[in-house]
Parts: C-alpha cells; sequence; structure tokens
C-alpha cells in the first residue's frame, strides 16, 4: 500500500448486507458476470466483517479494519492509524497519523467523497451525518436508498459527475456504499410482492441487478486504481429461527471480500 497510496486513486464499494453464501453460489452458477471478470480468478475471498450491522462495520472499516481473512492470522492490514502495539501493522501497510482513514488520506492529498445508500449515511440526522462526516464531500437521496429499485444506477450517475470534475494532479478515494441488497429487495425478484416479502431468493435477484450495473462503475474510475469490494456484513433469512443482522450468526458475520487493480 506504501506504493499505492499517492499514485492510485481509491475505490471502496460496499455491498451492503450480501451474504457470502450467495455471492459464492452466483458467482459459481455464473450469474454474476461482471463481477467475476474483475474478481481475482472470478471468485470471492471468504472473510469475517468487524461487526453485525452497517454502521458498525463502516466506522471499523474506516478506522482501517477491513473484513479478516477466514483462516488463522495474524492478517497485516493494507492501511492502519499509527497505534502502538498493533499486530497487524507492517512494512507494507500505510500508516496514518488520523483518527480515520479519510482523514489520513485526506492528508495524503486525496480528495474523500462518500456516496451513501443505506440510512446511516442519509444525513438527515446527527447519527446518519456520522459517517458521511468523515469525508470532504459526501451524496445521499431518496434515489440511492433501499426503496427505490434503480438505486444502484442513479449512485453510479452521482459517482460519475464526481470522477468527472477532478482535477488530473489530485487523487480521489471514493466510498460507495450499495444499497440493493439490504431489505427490501422483493422488487428484483420476477413475480415476487410486497406480500411475500424478502428472501434468500429475492436477496440473488438483487445481486443479479447490481451485477448487471456495477461495472459501469468500475469503467467510469480514472486509471490506476485500487477496488477494493466487499460486504459490510450478511443477514438471515430464517437461519436457526433468526431474520435480519446486528445478531451473532454465522450468515452474518461471514461476507464476501475482492480487491483488484484497475489499469
Amino acid at each position: 500500500m506504501n506504493a499505492v497510496i499517492g499514485s492510485h486513486d481509491l475505490l471502496l464499494v460496499t455491498l451492503d448486507t450480501l451474504r457470502h453464501d450467495v455471492a459464492v453460489e452466483l458467482a459459481a452458477a455464473g450469474r454474476t458476470p461482471n463481477l467475476a471478470k474483475v474478481l481475482p480468478g472470478g471468485r470471492w475471498e471468504r472473510r469475517h466483517t468487524p461487526a453485525s450491522f452497517t454502521y458498525a462495520a463502516h466506522a471499523a472499516f474506516l478506522a482501517g479494519f477491513l473484513p479478516t481473512p477466514a483462516a488463522p492470522g495474524p492478517h497485516q492490514r493494507l492501511f492502519a492509524a499509527r497505534f502502538n502495539g498493533s499486530e497487524t501493522t507492517a512494512d507494507a501497510t500505510w500508516v496514518y497519523d488520523a483518527a480515520d482513514l479519510p482523514t489520513g488520506l485526506a492528508r495524503a492529498g486525496y480528495h474523500t467523497v462518500c456516496v451513501g445508500g443505506v440510512g446511516f449515511f442519509n444525513k438527515l440526522t446527527p447519527l446518519g451525518s456520522a459517517l458521511p462526516g468523515m469525508f470532504a464531500e459526501s451524496h445521499w437521496e431518496p434515489a440511492f436508498g433501499v426503496t427505490e429499485p434503480a438505486s444502484l444506477e442513479h449512485q453510479i450517475a452521482r459517482a460519475g459527475e464526481v470522477v468527472a470534475r477532478q482535477p488530473a494532479g489530485r487523487r480521489l478515494f471514493m466510498l460507495v456504499n450499495v444499497a440493493a441488497l439490504h431489505q427490501p429487495n422483493w422488487f428484483y425478484l420476477d413475480g415476487a410482492s410486497r406480500t411475500d416479502g424478502d428472501s434468500r431468493a429475492t436477496h440473488a435477484a438483487a445481486l443479479e441487478y447490481v451485477d448487471r450495473h456495477i461495472g459501469r462503475l468500475f469503467d467510469l474510475m480514472r486509471r490506476p486504481c485500487l477496488v477494493i469490494i466487499c460486504s459490510d456484513h450478511g443477514t438471515a433469512y430464517g437461519e436457526d429461527g433468526h431474520t435480519g443482522h446486528r445478531i451473532g450468526h454465522e450468515v452474518v458475520w461471514t461476507v464476501p471480500y475482492g480487491e483488484f487493480l484497475l489499469s
């Protein structure tokens, strides 16, 4: 990361609420071809999230604690705030002197931008302003939110406007929080209704929707660019009697992760 920071743009895409098992199944079945084109080997990496719901997970991500590989560690982090005794900060880790990653990158010359999706990014309340407030520029509107079936298309359009007006000599860090996977997602499955509600199948259909459009986001980014794409947490659809997230269940804690370079 010490060779990347300052020379590359950075794009962090959080596919809010995406389950690891669903992501892996769809990739194996060829139902997410655009994601398969960019993921290393066409596969998702299995990782564990630092938290079980959106606010806590993103607070951790933006402090340098991305999802951890689901294998014995310790695992070196890509970037980390300076912290004495950190066992996951190594020579290749980019270390910054700030409380959060956007501030650290801003001090390194980056313009920091957030394109929000779920309610923790809506800036309508003090809590909904906390995460966007870390960025120099932030965007949210109802068209980006969980109840809009075309939310990702609207978010990509806004991201394109942001990228287009960046001066050539200034690096960009952009977070795009994709809301489409989050409930409600019943409207992505043909034949489903509001009465039927959400299910693992509608969750999968939402991922197919994301896959149809996500390539445009990658295409509009300037080169070179490091892309990190992952879920912040999963969600339960009846497993062991659980529904939703902010619970300690395997389907919530296990998330898909990928990173790659656009050059």
